[in-house]
């Protein structure tokens, strides 16, 4: 104990202001890795990796194991070139996110504004009907990011966005009604998309079963981009928003409307808005 004592004595003898700046800099990589890969299917891999190391460091140390020690050291390059293999999913989102970062995003002129404003009218009032109508539905709304990649996957439409419309796509069994509706501003561009599917845990440990394929495919595109997908539950006719990887469920029209009205506001204007009405926006509800 003594020894011990001694040793952390020394330790903090040698610190500077440098160190201290140091040791704040590795703690911060750590926290952003932990906090990229929270209720993902890499959290479970990390601590696989991270058991896997310790176990391999009290048996190298510890005890003497010569040959051992040896395939330890040959191996671990292997493994460290093997981690962007496993995380390239979350290496890919962090890297969007940075690159969104310092996206600017200009205030909307007075006819954008009313373009906004209808496009957003006639979402809340399709999903309202789907809902009462319990249609299943999943309708993405097209924001900075590109979605190129994922009209490709459906059928072209280049249609008006009408609460119709919207209601004769995802009737049940008609050819469009399987898959997302992608929108831009007053334009539906496609229909019938393929939206990628969220590996998040947060779905998997809600103690409701009625989300299914829908839900993960409107987690998944919040996650790949910084679009706003809007989905009606076929089970229950429930109302639910994904953004940014997080889902906000059991709303009603006008909760709906006053959510999607804040994230076109202007930046400062928007940030004040969800902090005053809506502080737990994105955390996902037990």
């Amino acid at each position: 104990m003594t020894e011990l004592l001694n040793d952390l004595f020394f330790i903090f003898q040698r610190l500077n202001w440098l160190s201290v700046i140091d040791i704040l800099l590795v703690t911060l990589v750590f926290f952003a890795l932990l906090y990229l890969v929270r209720d993902t299917q890499a959290m479970v891999l990390l601590r696989g990796v991270i058991s896997l190391i310790v176990l391999l460091a009290l048996l190298t140390g510890v005890i003497e194991l010569p040959a051992f020690s040896w395939l330890v050291r040959t191996t671990l390059p292997a493994l460290l070139f093997a981690i962007p293999v496993i995380f390239a999913p979350e290496i890919r989102r962090a890297l969007e996110r940075i690159g969104r970062a310092g996206t600017y995003i200009p205030g909307n002129t007075k006819n954008e504004d009313l373009e906004v404003q209808a496009s957003i009218q006639a979402v809340v009032s399709a999903a309202a009907r789907l809902s009462a109508r319990q249609h299943g539905a999943l309708i993405v709304l097209q924001r900075m990011d590109s979605l190129e990649e994922y009209v490709s996957t459906g059928v072209g439409m280049d249609a008006r966005l009408t609460p119709e419309l919207l209601l004769q796509i995802f009737y049940p069994n008609t050819p469009l009604h399987d898959g997302a509706v992608i929108t831009e501003k007053r334009r539906i561009i496609a229909a019938a998309c393929v939206m990628p599917l969220s590996a998040s845990g947060i779905l998997a440990r809600s103690p409701e079963r009625q989300m299914g394929l829908r839900h993960r495919a409107a987690l998944g595109i919040s996650e790949a981009s910084d679009a706003i997908a809007v989905v009606v539950s076929e089970q229950t006719g429930s109302i639910s928003i994904a953004h940014a990887g997080r889902m906000i469920r059991r709303l009603d029209p006008e909760r709906l409307e006053n959510i999607l009205t804040a994230f076109y506001r202007p930046e400062q204007r928007r940030k004040n808005f969800i902090q005053r009405h809506f502080p737990y926006l994105f955390k996902a509800e037990e």
